[in-house]
C-alpha cells in the first residue's frame, strides 16, 4: 500500500470518479501535500487537479483535528488618497 504522508493511501476516505487516472489523480495528491503549486501546463490535467484539490481538503480536515481553525487571511488593500 501506499503512503502519502503519514498515512496509508487505504486510510483515506476520498471518494474518485472511476473516469481519473490513479496515478496522476497520486501525483497531485502528493504534490499537494508537499505544499507544491499548479505552475506547470501538466498540473492543469483534470486527474491531477482533483488529487491536487483532495489533499488541500485532506489538509484543511487534519489542521481542524489539530485545533486550528483557519489561517488568517492575506488580504490586500488598495487605498487611494483624495
Amino acid at each position: 500500500m501506499k503512503r502519502i504522508g503519514q498515512h496509508l493511501a487505504s486510510e483515506l476516505a476520498v471518494v474518485t470518479q472511476p473516469t481519473l487516472r490513479k496515478d496522476r489523480y497520486e501525483a497531485g495528491f502528493t504534490h499537494a501535500l508537499q505544499g507544491g503549486q499548479l505552475d506547470r501546463i501538466e498540473y492543469f490535467k483534470l486527474s491531477f487537479r482533483e488529487g491536487f484539490r483532495a489533499a488541500k481538503l485532506y489538509m484543511r480536515t487534519m489542521r481542524r483535528k489539530q485545533g486550528i481553525v483557519e489561517f488568517p487571511l492575506r488580504g490586500r488593500l488598495k487605498v487611494k488618497a483624495l
